[in-house]
Formats: structure tokens, sequence, C-alpha cells
């Protein structure tokens, strides 16, 4: 009786410790709040399925606006292993060719005057800013009537850009820890207490997740799209100057031992 007792305790203490784990983990402890600062991207830019996935929802919820121009729809069939015919068919704008560089059709001149500047080129995003910067932007929008888009980011205070992901994600507001939103959380920014969700997206938490994370995957390979070649002949050069600063000592040695 006594060894079951203290058997039911332990299990016990240990699902209690495993909630208390989660809640703060997930944000949804009011005590510790949603440390967003510390969201991580998490790409693996080796992995091809979700370049696909990313390139499928860059055209899709991005491309309205922001060009890729020192990539080529050519090389990103080729490097993604997508065939010619579904390329065409699922990503190519009518009209494009797949020679063509991958840009925008919106005018310039328009989106000046709905957004106040022209929507950035995105080749380079991920190389400047950083996958977790982009991550935590794109997860980062949160309901703001002051705005003229009706929306604000955590990360880039007063970003023009409206919350285009809300139909997946859902609208939410974050309610501010008490300090303020110029005191931050841990890494800076403001501190959230909570969010709260005003309406509800196509996808779930998890799925709208996964939804950014490949599309930063993408963001990352467009940036140096021949990364994952040069890393794996990297590997192949260390491998063989390792083995020829062997055979060169070993040769130096027979050489030299008579000398010696």
């Amino acid at each position: 009786m006594q060894i079951g007792f203290w058997r039911k305790g332990l299990v016990l203490a240990g699902l209690a410790f495993a909630g208390a784990v989660g809640a703060s983990e997930s944000g949804e402890g009011h005590a510790a709040g949603v440390n967003w600062q510390e969201w991580r991207a998490g790409n693996e830019v080796e992995n091809t399925a979700s370049l696909q996935r990313g390139a499928s929802n860059f055209v899709n919820y991005c491309l309205g606006c922001h060009s890729l121009k020192y990539v080529r729809w050519s090389r990103l069939g080729n490097d993604l292993n997508i065939p010619q015919p579904l390329l065409e068919k699922s990503l190519l704008p009518a009209g494009a060719k797949t020679t063509d560089y991958i840009r925008s059709s919106f005018p310039a001149a328009d989106a000046e005057a709905w957004f106040g500047k022209a929507p950035p080129d995105l080749s380079l995003v991920a190389r400047s800013r950083g996958t977790d910067w982009v991550y935590k932007f794109l997860k980062g929008f949160i309901a703001d009537p002051t705005k003229v888009t009706g929306s604000n980011n955590l990360m880039l205070d007063g970003a023009s850009m409206p919350a285009v992901l809300s139909s997946l994600e859902g609208v939410k507001q974050a309610v501010f820890a008490e300090h303020g939103e110029a005191g931050g959380g841990h890494g800076g920014g403001p501190a959230v207490e909570r969010f709260d969700y005003l309406s509800q997206g196509s996808l779930t938490p998890e799925q709208f997740d996964g939804f950014v994370r490949d599309t930063v995957n993408f963001l990352d390979y467009v940036g140096d799209p021949g990364q994952v070649q040069r890393r794996n002949i990297g590997l192949w050069v260390v491998l063989f100057l390792l083995t020829f600063t062997v055979l060169a000592l070993w040769l130096k040695n027979e050489y030299w031992k008579d000398v010696h």
C-alpha cells in the first residue's frame, strides 16, 4: 500500500510539472506570458518537400505584391524538382515564361498610393534579416484599429503590410503585460501577456505554424539557391584535404627517414 501511494504521488507530481511546462512553452500561462521573442523558424533548407510547399505559399499569398528578382522560374523548377509542365500549370502567372525572373505584376505606383511605399523585393530578406526575424514577422500580426490596414506587427511596429495571412491564422489581438509595450519581453519588443482571437482562421495553430515555416524555408533558399550544393561540395573538399594531408605527411616521412 505504501509503495502504491508513493507511486501515485510521483505520477501526479509528474503530470503537474508537465502541465506547467506546457503552459509556459505555449505562452498560455498568464504568469509567464507569451515569449514570442524566442520564436525560432527551425527551417531545413535541405527539405525539398518543404521548399515546394513554401514556393506554392509564396505564389498564392506573396507574389501579388512582392518579387524575387534574382531567381528565374526555370532555376526554381530545377532546384525544387518541379517538372516543367507542373511548374507552368501551378506556379507560373498568366503570360509568364520559365525563363523570366520571378516578378510581381503589382504596379509600383499603385502600391505606393495604397500602402505608402512599394512592397520590397524579398530575394534577400532571409539573408539580411535572418530566418527567425522573418518567421516572427509573419506570425506577429495583431489587430490594431488605429492603423490604416487594421493591423500592426510585433516585430515591426507600424508595418505598412496588411495581415494577408489572417484568413489562415485568424485575427488576434495582443493583451500586453502591465509594464507596457515599451518595456519589452525577453529579447526586446513588446511584452505580451496573451493573444485573444477575434476570429478563427482556416488552419489550426499547428498547421499555420507549418505554413509559415515552409514559407520561411523557401525564402531562405531564395536568398542563396546554391547553399545546399555548396555545403555538400564543401564536405567532400574537406575530406579530400584531410586525406591529402595524411598522404603528404606519410610521403614526407618516407623521403626524410634516411636523412634523419
